[in-house]
């Protein structure tokens, strides 16, 4: 068993634990806060963008089960990868989308993955998604985790209100 940790933004961390979490070999999908200038933030902080924390979460597998590769590939079809103003409903840099690297392996498979996305014809804009180093990782308060299985029905009304089942049914289904 190989254990590594995965990082990612893509707007509200809500909608990004449930395409991850249900995956053999992913341990745990962690809500939660990365990439700002304060020490253990409150989801209010974070939420009024004063922070500079992204909204994240972070993803414990066995690398031996599932790769690096097939999680980044998933993390794209969850995102408006050319959006740099957040993410459908949810607007500000603490919605943005990014991929936080620990290891040379993951920023080089992260880059390369960015390019052929880019390259691929599929956006009229430029693929803004950041690449940057993995940071000090806060997990988000209690009640935000596994949000999806705890609050079912505010889960299911807050994704529907978003646009982002629309974006990815438009753009990322067959």
């Amino acid at each position: 068993m190989t254990i590594k940790k995965a990082t990612f933004a893509g707007g509200c961390f809500w909608c990004m634990v449930k395409p991850f979490d249900q995956w053999d070999g992913v341990h745990s999908v962690i809500s939660g806060y990365t990439g700002g200038h304060v020490e253990n933030p409150s989801y209010e902080e974070v939420k009024l963008g004063k922070s500079g924390h992204y909204e994240a979460v972070e993803i414990t597998y066995d690398s031996e089960i599932i790769r690096y590769e097939t999680i980044i590939d998933l993390y794209w079809k969850q995102i408006d990868p050319t959006d740099d103003g957040g993410q459908f409903a949810d607007r500000g840099d603490q919605y943005r989308t990014a991929i936080f690297y620990h290891d040379t392996e993951q920023k080089s498979l992260a880059e390369s993955s960015k390019q052929e996305l880019a390259g691929s014809g599929k956006f009229a804009k430029p693929v803004v998604t950041k690449i940057i180093p993995a940071q000090v990782f806060y997990p988000a308060e209690d009640y935000h985790q596994d949000f999806y299985k705890k609050s079912k029905e505010e889960y299911e009304a807050d994704r529907a209100e978003s646009g982002r089942d629309e974006f990815i049914d438009a753009v990322w289904k067959p």
